[in-house]
């Protein structure tokens, strides 16, 4: 029989830290604290192929699965004395989720699972505290209500409102046992009046419930959109953990909190986190109160008035603080961490790697390789390729005027401007549009992850450090200030007040995640400076990396960028994208639409010059290093004019008839162009367009080698090649062209001729162009297109749903599919090498900035990727871990 509960506490562990894929993160963690001896509140977890027979068997429990769980609850109730459901001394538990990688907030939680009418006498009656017990049991109606029930949170939270006014308070701990009793009475009510039935009073039914829903949170459309966002697969589930209560409401000895062991924005090596005294969790991390700080230096460097915990409790800050230590030399990482403090006793509730911003990453993994916590491999392994995105984009420039309007807390670093907007579903449908936003809310729930995602940045009046908007918007990499309390927003009006300054929505507002403010208007930025720890570890990543990383490149700018950026040269220049320059679109017009080669060579003799002087920036700037140039490849109709003003400007240059024009345009139509008149067809039908590109690449080549420095090496590429035979015509032609320069110039160059393979069948008969082709790349881009038979313009609509359905694992215009295109790839790469040893190989799609995609390259066999300038860091680190993944499977192979 299949066993689906694993016990932790009390001496028996029955799971560690390895078991994450079966114990979900938290479970597996909570049993790797049990046996190492900290102090973890009893309990078990049911299995996460208990949420996938859930599932499968219409959402209903086995009958072996009650048994588990009778055995689980009696472990618990052995260690801490109580009975489950026990009137005198009831047991209390919580239920959380866990999945076997952290999605913070997006999976349901209830606590205090136990409490009716008869366990609150109980409880109040042993723990000599009847405000704690009768808060307790609101707590646990509300969330149950929420969770489970699918019950209106909001007519909760404004019974508490109007409770609290009735009183004259501001704060829950202001309220006392007898308002606790009365508001729990009315949450019964609205219980009964919203479901139709009394609020279950069977704590049995009230477990089974809570297991239920935790599990139906997998399939929220916020863990969806979570796990769409963060590639993590739909068929993973989650586990569910049942713990023993902790309760840090139970007066000014308890409290709650949130810590990591490193500070996760700037990866400094100092305790960070936040906590509440008489609070329970979820307080800390909903924002419902702003929370104290963990530290005494964190509170006066935020010139913060209220007690740290290093200050109000500091025999138990210091317990704390050994945890930290022994955690992270247990795990050899920065944790996440969740504690409770009932009456002066410290419990932990849970660890797990921290998230942490791409600029802490670096410095923690650097520091922890330094201080010898980890390898230097072991440190570029720790950093995800895609977080590096944060660091490459500008920040705000230091000296540029700033209308500061607020201040909140600087909960994840970076800057942005963009739109002010109220609710997610609004940024959303703005960024669709191309608007960049910023998310102004209260406070964010998991409800708004599809919002937070689209936005450049996330604004909130409340909350903390740790609240669920910080902790979501440093995972993401978007700019967060929390915790404005001068921020009021009206989201009827749609508009957010500070003092007396309106801001309506739509109107411009610019936050810095770094410090906390928030300013009226867009501010200017400046290009990042990646030096110190960026630096350190790309030296070490290069160090193991066996792929070549190139850069998608053809404007001066972008060459220059990504040489910064460490581009061992160009893997993909687009000579269409010079064609379009306002300065000489009227010349290519005049090629297309000439109605025979005379009229092509006369507009190409002007386009010569420009050309060749496109190239010789290019090569300067990439002297020595391998510059691989596409010819033309787009349809020509994209080229054409469209109004009456550009057909007369092309009539006037090429001094014929606006309708001689017009009826050459109609000549050109085609249904299915990208499928029509573009790539080699163009060379073939009009071999001189090729000829005269050929021509300036050659040209310019000689004058840079001439110029005393290193020679370039130009790599020409002939694209949307299907057959052997248009590659050799075409490289004919190219040879001829280099000879006749060759001799004009007086100097030979070296220089290689290869082609894209983008089409099916060029795969295929890899074997037959390899006899001409020196060199392949694959442009996947187009080779997916053409493999799948999916516009990668249309398929937005639709490929969303089939990631979602598990037809595809991941978009693949976002990452090879390996089973098609990638064994495309794998049999080209093959056939091609055997009928030509050393072809060089390389991509240049976007897949060549996409990390899972790196790693096939890696196994492939690949010699380079090409990718966007600022992806070229990403590239280079995807590419090193790669290559240590590839060596450790190698090696636990016996390989």
């Amino acid at each position: 029989m299949t066993r689906y509960v694993y016990r932790f506490g009390g001496g028996i562990t029955d799971g560690e830290a390895g078991n994450k894929n079966l114990l979900g993160g938290k479970g597996a963690n909570l049993a790797e604290m049990a046996s190492i001896g900290l102090p973890v509140p009893p309990g078990f977890t049911i299995s996460t192929e208990m949420c996938a027979r859930y599932y499968a068997e219409g959402e209903s429990f086995p009958d072996s699965l009650r048994e588990e769980v009778a055995q689980g609850l009696a472990h618990i109730e052995a260690i801490t004395g109580k009975r489950f459901g026990d009137a005198a001394d009831p047991l209390l538990v919580s239920v959380r989720s866990g999945a076997r990688v952290s999605m913070p907030g997006m999976m349901d939680t209830v606590l205090n699972l136990g409490l009716n009418d008869d366990t609150v006498q109980g409880l109040a009656a042993v723990s000599d505290d009847p405000r704690f017990a009768w808060d307790s049991y609101r707590r646990f109606i509300q969330m149950y209500s929420d969770v489970v029930l699918g019950l209106d949170h909001g007519r909760f939270e404004e019974a508490l409102e109007i409770a609290k006014e009735d009183k004259g308070v501001h704060l829950d701990t202001e309220l006392e046992a007898d308002d606790w009793r009365r508001l729990t009475g009315e949450y019964k009510s609205l219980v009964e009046e919203l479901w139709g039935r009394p609020f279950p009073q069977d704590v049995h039914e009230q477990l089974w419930g809570a297991v239920g829903a935790v599990f139906g949170s997998w399939h929220s459309d916020r863990a969806k959109t979570y796990r769409r966002l963060n590639a993590i697969l739909h068929d993973w589930g989650t586990a569910v953990n049942v713990q023993a209560m902790v309760f840090g409401n139970m007066g000014d000895t308890s409290a709650t909190g949130v810590a990591f062991t490193r500070n996760p924005s700037t990866g400094e090596r100092a305790y960070y986190g936040e906590y509440l005294i008489n609070a329970q969790g979820e307080d800390v991390v909903a924002g419902i109160r702003t929370p104290q700080y963990l530290t005494r230096s964190a509170r006066e460097a935020a010139g913060a008035k209220a007690a740290s915990m290093e200050e109000s409790m500091p025999d138990v800050f210091a317990e704390l603080a050994r945890v930290f230590d022994q955690l992270e030399a247990h795990y050899r990482d920065m944790l996440d961490i969740e504690f409770s403090v009932e009456r002066g006793n410290l419990f932990m509730h849970q660890t797990r790697s921290g998230k942490r911003t791409a600029k802490a990453a670096l410095r923690i993994a650097v520091d922890m390789a330094a201080e010898g916590l980890i390898t230097e491999e072991e440190a570029v392994l720790r950093v995800d390729p895609s977080a590096l995105d944060q660091l490459l984009h500008p920040t705000l420039d230091p000296s540029a005027p700033r209308n500061v309007i607020a201040k909140g807390l600087p909960a994840s670093p970076g800057a942005a401007s963009g739109a002010a907007v109220f609710d997610a579903d609004t940024a959303e449908k703005r960024a669709g549009l191309g608007e960049r936003v910023i998310l102004v809310r209260v406070e964010t729930s998991p409800e708004d992850i599809h919002g937070m995602h689209a936005a450049q940045g996330i604004l909130t009046a409340r909350g903390g450090m740790t609240s669920h908007a910080a902790v979501v918007a440093r995972g993401m990499g978007r700019p967060c200030v929390s915790g404005s309390s001068a921020v009021s927003i009206d989201y009827k009006l749609r508009l957010m007040r500070v003092g007396g300054v309106e801001v309506r929505e739509g109107e411009t507002i610019t936050i810095d995640g770094s410090t906390g403010e928030v300013m009226l208007g867009a501010v200017p930025t400046v290009q990042p400076e990646l030096v110190g720890d960026f630096g350190t570890l790309m030296l070490w990543a290069d160090k193991v990396r066996r792929l070549r990383v190139r850069t998608n490149a053809e404007t001066p700018l972008d060459c220059r960028t990504a040489r910064e950026f460490g581009a061992e040269g160009i893997g993909l220049c687009r000579t269409e994208h010079m064609f379009f320059d306002a300065a000489r679109i009227s010349a290519v017009r005049q090629m297309i639409l000439a109605e025979n080669e005379a009229g092509r060579r006369t507009a190409l003799a002007k386009l010569l010059p420009e050309q060749r002087g496109d190239f010789v920036e290019i090569f300067r700037i990439m002297a020595g290093l391998p510059v691989t140039i596409r010819l033309l490849d787009p349809p020509l109709h994209e080229f054409l004019p469209h109004s009456e003003e550009e057909f007369a400007e092309v009539a006037a240059a090429a001094g014929v008839p606006v309708e001689t024009l017009r009826r050459r345009a109609n000549e050109l139509h085609e249904f299915n162009p990208m499928l029509g008149h573009r790539g080699c067809r163009l060379g073939i039908t009009y071999p001189e367009i090729y000829e005269m590109q050929a021509r300036a690449i050659f040209e310019a080549a000689a004058l840079v080698a001439g110029e005393g420095g290193e020679a370039p090496i130009p790599e020409i590429m002939v694209p949307l090649v299907a057959t052997r035979a248009e590659l050799t015509i075409i490289k004919a032609l190219i040879d001829a062209a280099a000879e006749a320069v060759f001799g004009e110039q007086g100097r030979r160059l070296d220089y290689l001729v290869g082609t894209m393979i983008e089409l099916p069948r060029a795969a295929l008969r890899a074997a037959d162009i390899a006899q001409d082709a020196e060199f392949f790349s694959f442009g996947t881009n187009d080779l997916t297109q053409t493999t799948l038979g999916v516009s990668r313009d249309d398929a937005a609509r639709f490929l969303s749903h089939y990631v979602e359905k598990g037809i595809f694992e991941r978009d693949p215009f976002v990452s090879i599919d390996e089973e098609g295109v990638g064994e495309l790839i794998a049999l080209a790469a093959t056939r091609g090498r055997a009928a030509r040893p050393g072809l060089k190989l390389g991509i240049c799609g976007e897949h060549g900035g996409d990390p899972t995609s790196i790693a096939f390259c890696e196994k492939t066999g690949l010699d380079y990727v090409s990718a966007s300038p600022y992806r070229v860091p990403i590239a280079r680190l995807a590419a090193a871990q790669a290559a240590l993944r590839h060596r450790q499977a190698s090696e636990a192979l016996g390989l």
